[in-house]
């Protein structure tokens, strides 16, 4: 998914009009390639099950089809709740589901596949086949999608030498080939013409706005028909502009290219343009992603569209036969540390995505469908559905479990402290995130200084994300100093310790998720270049790992459930230079549990987090996600009823900062994002 509004209709228009002028200039290899008409059957003479273009339609065994699709990321929503998501799909009029393939859920580690719980694509597939719902499939290996890295997996980051990421880096393709060797095999029976659901398979995603490599994406198609065979429609999705069209199409008369637009735009200017880059014939009008809401970062204010524009926008699309997807049909959940991030003009203008993916979608991200957006797509949708659709679906009935009283388990100084020593790693410089094998979460550098640099300005040129920083002397617990982050380009004044002997400097650096959009992709976490005290490089480093789990991985938390107050340490705080009072501010676990005493009242809830400072939640040893409500616009964490139980449930936080006053969480029945922001309607 591009990540940069696009220009207004006018502007698409004026590019339709010179593409029109100068296609004859710059792609004259493509305009005489020929029907595949001319040497294919006709899709009138269908097959048991085929799905082909021509005649600028698609034909969906021998009959014309037009595809009203939605995306709906399995990896996003917790397996018991596909049928749900996807029947509220069905509800809406979708007769097609769109998804990725993240490569990065399903090999975490190098030659360490994970086909199982949210990554069970398998039984998605099947799911989606036995609700009779068509799949258009997005294996990447990019895939953008405000996922972190944009679906690789982060331990490409570690490879030396640096590999050069979508690309024709033989070491790139040497992995990519492996992976999709695994893949492809396994969706291979599910295509539509061996009688599954897959009508449709994306090769890459929006290449036209990140190279322009051909060599690269004809080696993916040529890898996808190895695996796949010649007669699945392989596309291409590219913003509907000449040049990132120019730049992504693959020029090959077997490989479909669709476009996407802003939402408001003029639709049919842009399946103009698309049809300059498909052979004669083959350019069914298609807006792979048809934007139904859009992302907000933290520190941003939430990000709506309203529901009669919206629906008025898709019309104009189905009334002259287009077809379209919605993104998102339904946006669920960046549980884990899964959430992606964008950047401005440089790596530094770093802009983070919200736990939530909820996106202003149709089917809001708790799965309720009684919404104005929903109700007016339906409508619009039911004037061009081929068959009557289902029954209104009715929300999911939700509850509040009211205060949750926490505890202060151990601070991150007092876990560290009970690490073997052979698991520190040690290195004169500090290493990346990925270079010690953190790929996700929470790493603490640790380092020490001369007393005559005492009360110092500590700088660091390039953190990736957010580095909090402490200093103690050898007999104190340590003290808070601040905080450099990446978007934020000052050097940091410490507190005069008065230390008899060298000073301990520890900084606890998060990564925030990786960039999944644009120039700035390779993007290494943790401390990424020399640290400086007072202008001299500060040498002789060591790091610890925080054991925090991510998403379908083993959560580890039972040393800080049952270490209450383990580390001793009666924590300390520096007073920064402002006007503003002291306040401790400690990286540390807090675990509370709620009772639910019958299943019957085991319902989806949310858990709110207003007066915390920053951290990450685990319920039932489930990663639910960050939490930052002082920056907004989120202030409260989705759980799931699946993730519950009868009996005992637990909740732990890792908070960075400062926990609520009166150390309570309250799990209450409805979403919240209200914090640090207000609504703002695009």
């Amino acid at each position: 998914m591009a990540r940069k509004r696009r220009g207004s209709a006018a502007t698409v228009a004026f590019f339709v009009l010179v593409s029109l002028i100068a296609f004859a200039a710059f792609v004259p290899a493509f305009a005489p390639l020929p029907s595949l008409s001319l040497h294919r059957s006709g899709p009138h003479e269908a097959r048991y099950q085929s799905f082909k273009i021509d005649e600028d339609k698609f034909w969906k065994d021998g009959k014309p089809f037009q595809i009203i699709g939605g995306d709906l990321h399995y990896f996003r929503i917790l397996p018991e709740y596909w049928e749900d998501r996807l029947l509220r799909a069905k509800a809406l009029g979708l007769n097609t589901i769109q998804t990725y393939v993240p490569w990065n859920l399903h090999e975490p580690k190098p030659g360490e596949l994970m086909f199982e719980g949210i990554a069970d694509i398998i039984s998605y597939l099947k799911l989606c086949q036995k609700l009779d719902l068509l799949v258009m499939l997005r294996v990447g290996p990019y895939i953008c999608g405000e996922w972190d890295f944009g679906g690789f997996p982060p331990w490409l980051l570690s490879i030396e030498p640096k590999i050069k990421l979508r690309s024709s880096d033989p070491a790139y393709s040497k992995l990519v080939d492996r992976w999709w060797s695994v893949l492809l095999p396994k969706v291979a029976s599910f295509l539509y013409q061996n009688g599954g659901p897959v009508i449709m398979v994306q090769i890459e995603n929006e290449y036209g706005s990140y190279g322009n490599d051909k060599a690269y994406m004809r080696h993916l198609v040529d890898l996808a028909r190895g695996h796949l065979g010649s007669d699945i429609v392989l596309y291409t999705t590219d913003g509907g502009t000449i040049d990132t069209l120019r730049k992504g199409t693959v020029g090959r008369k077997d490989v479909f290219s669709a476009v996407d637009f802003d939402t408001g735009s003029e639709p049919w200017p842009a399946f103009q343009l698309q049809k300059l880059f498909n052979p004669p014939g083959k350019s069914p009008p298609l807006c792979a992603e048809f934007y139904t809401g859009w992302l907000t970062h933290w520190r941003e204010e939430l990000a709506q569209t309203g529901a009669n524009f919206t629906a008025a926008a898709l019309e104009k699309i189905l009334v002259k036969g287009g077809s379209a997807v919605l993104y998102m049909a339904h946006g669920g959940t960046n549980f884990g540390f899964y959430n992606g991030a964008n950047t401005g003009g440089n790596e530094a203008d770093y802009k983070p995505d919200l736990t939530s993916y909820d996106y202003d979608a149709p089917i809001k991200e708790h799965g309720d469908v009684d919404n104005p957006k929903y109700k007016a797509i339906r409508k619009v949708v039911e004037r061009y559905s081929v068959a009557p659709l289902p029954q209104f679906p009715s929300n999911i009935r939700k509850t509040g479990y009211g205060k949750i009283h926490l505890q202060r388990s151990t601070s991150v100084f007092g876990l560290i402290s009970k690490q073997d020593p052979a698991n520190v790693v040690v290195s004169e410089k500090p290493l990346s995130m990925e270079a010690v094998g953190q790929m996700f979460g929470f790493l603490l550098y640790s380092s020490d200084y001369s007393t005559k640099d005492d009360g110092g300005y500590l700088s660091i040129p390039k953190v990736h994300d957010r580095g909090q920083v402490y200093v103690s002397c050898q007999s104190r617990a340590p003290a808070y100093a601040g905080v450099i982050e990446r978007w934020s380009d000052k050097s940091l004044r410490l507190p005069v310790t008065h230390c008899a002997e060298r000073i301990k400097l520890y900084i606890l650096v998060e990564n925030m998720g990786r960039v999944n959009y644009g120039q700035y992709i390779y993007d290494q976490k943790g401390i990424l270049s020399s640290v400086y005290l007072n202008g001299k490089t500060l040498n002789g480093w060591e790091m610890y790992q925080i054991p925090l789990g991510n998403l379908n991985e083993a959560a580890r938390l039972d040393p800080v459930i049952h270490l209450p107050l383990s580390d001793g340490m009666k924590f300390t705080s520096h007073k920064i230079l402002s006007d503003t009072a002291d306040k401790k501010v400690e990286p540390a676990f807090y675990f509370g549990r709620f009772y639910i005493p019958d299943a019957n009242q085991i319902k989806d809830t949310f858990i709110s987090f207003k007066g915390w400072g920053k951290g990450v939640a685990y319920v039932n040893d489930f990663n639910i996600g960050r939490y930052w409500p002082s920056s907004g616009p989120q202030c409260n964490l989705y759980v799931p009823a699946p993730i519950l139980r009868r009996g005992e449930n637990i909740v732990v936080v890792f908070e960075l900062e400062s926990p609520e006053q009166n150390h309570s969480l309250y799990s209450i029945d409805e979403p919240d994002f209200s914090c640090g922001s207000t609504v703002k309607e695009h």
